[in-house]
């Protein structure tokens, strides 16, 4: 499979487009056709473990790995016990919902399910090319730890991750700022997440720097995250149909509900539905910093600048300007690189995209609705969902039971994907139940733990000279 830039031009294969991040001309990396299953490939993916069903996902986009090799990363990323559920991801029934539980792995958060298998495959691509990557992240919370964790100690790989300063939870800094590890650089930017952000596209829009300091990616837009979160979309429907009658599986579709930022989760669930999954809707919950409601309720994007980008009480959607967006606008625009190409030439503008004419097409043609969810709701649902099952969920996945609420439908089952374990957000769960969770001996541990990191202002010159100094080359 060949991979090509959603504003033109070919950039290689699977393994091409995990080191590179950004292209050349500032697209993003996307298949230039994408795969399909069918009804009887579903089902015979259905026998199938996480770590087996992850191989044959990810292998119909990395068709450069062979399939051995690809079935050794995909256990290296899920077995051995890194998960504590041991389906990976178990399925909850709560008060007439499901929770899609991804927040197994060692960082509590969902990241760590691409996460863990980018770690594997980066080391893996590497090593055949005798390369090195230096990796340039941002991060609005659970990127940075779920990152961090899967790279550090590699001898190939140096983490610089950029985190705005005061905007992440005493735990997920803990989580990031605890690590000693030499290959491990975290840099706290006097901003929010979309100023880290900025700084992030701008060095990897510098070719010669790029190249000069073999930068990479594992934020979202690194494809290879894309195509592990696809996995999960697809095992959830299977887990959910295991008892339906085989002649009724493949019409029984389900609706999934996704808290939202920089758009590559619910992207995922976009490119699960376009390549067959069962999928009725993908419901979009954002939290104040609600950009993305905005636009699929409008067909108006408008960024915000860092000024008017709240600090919520879900700080991981902290986002206003979500990079993932522009490969669904790419599949939009009938997947034309020029008008893409163009429309992100009317944002650096007009700091505005109207794509209000196609708005009909959101949910008809792609089943994607949105909804906003705010600090009271957060408290509200965080409550409610305590009293009617005993359940306690994080703020970022009550987002998306709000909205998941307001767009239920009788006979499709609604799926909430979780986000993270309420013990990252103690402060937030004891404002709504008016107690937070036991920390145990390993989260205390976490907190005292010296923290390594380094403030710096938001200041691109500044941030050259460090990944210069500090740079594996």
């Amino acid at each position: 499979m060949q991979y090509i830039s959603t504003r033109g031009g070919t950039l290689g294969q699977y393994s091409d487009v995990l080191l590179e991040g950004l292209a050349p001309n500032g697209g993003l990396a996307v298949p230039e056709t994408l795969p399909r299953l069918s009804a009887d490939g579903l089902e015979r993916l259905r026998v199938l473990t996480y770590p087996q069903l992850a191989t044959e996902i990810i292998g119909l986009f990395a068709t450069d790995i062979p399939r051995t090799d690809l079935a050794r990363l995909t256990e290296g990323a899920y077995g051995d016990g890194k998960f504590a559920a041991e389906e990976i991801v178990p399925l909850t029934a709560v008060d007439g919902m499901t929770i899609v539980g991804l927040s197994e792995g060692p960082t509590l958060a969902f990241k760590d399910m691409a996460m863990q298998f980018l770690g594997e495959a980066l080391e893996y691509v590497l090593e055949k090319n005798d390369r090195v990557l230096n990796v340039v992240g941002a991060t609005s919370g659970d990127t940075g730890s779920a990152a961090e964790h899967a790279l550090r100690g590699l001898d190939r790989v140096s983490v610089f991750m950029l985190s705005p300063q005061g905007r992440m939870s005493a735990f997920q800094r803990a989580q990031m700022y605890s690590l000693q590890d030499a290959n491990v650089h975290n840099i706290a930017v006097e901003g929010v997440f979309d100023d880290c952000q900025n700084l992030v596209k701008r060095l990897n829009t510098d070719l010669d720097f790029k190249r000069a300091h073999s930068l990479g990616a594992v934020n979202s837009i690194n494809f290879g995250r894309i195509s592990a979160q696809i996995v999960y979309y697809v095992w959830a429907w299977l887990r959910m149909t295991d008892a339906v009658a085989e002649p009724e599986r493949a019409s029984f579709r389900v609706s999934f509900a996704v808290p939202s930022g920089n758009f590559g989760n619910i992207l995922s669930g976009h490119y699960a539905r376009a390549m067959g999954a069962p999928i009725h809707e993908l419901v979009l919950a954002t939290n104040e910093n609600n950009v993305l409601d905005e636009f699929f309720r409008t067909g108006h994007y408008r960024p915000r600048g860092a000024a008017d980008t709240l600090a919520t009480s879900s700080p991981s959607m902290d986002v206003s300007r979500a990079s993932n967006l522009e490969r669904f606008v790419f599949d939009l625009l009938g997947r034309d690189p020029e008008r893409t190409a163009a429309a992100w030439h009317e944002l650096e503008e007009r700091d505005e995209i109207d794509l209000s004419a196609e708005l009909g097409r959101f949910r008809s043609e792609f089943g994607i609705v949105s909804g906003t969810s705010t600090h009271a709701d957060r408290l509200a649902t965080i409550r409610d969902v305590h009293d009617r099952s005993g359940v306690t969920i994080d703020p970022h996945t009550a987002d998306g039971v709000k909205v998941a609420r307001e767009h239920a439908e009788a006979g499709i089952p609604m799926l909430v994907l979780e986000t993270a374990k309420p013990a990252k957000f103690a402060d937030l769960i004891e404002e709504a139940l008016g107690e937070s969770p036991e920390p145990d001996a390993a989260t205390r541990a976490l907190l005292d733990a010296p923290q390594r990191v380094i403030a710096m202002p938001d200041d691109e010159q500044q941030l050259r000279d460090y990944i210069s100094a500090n740079a594996l080359g």
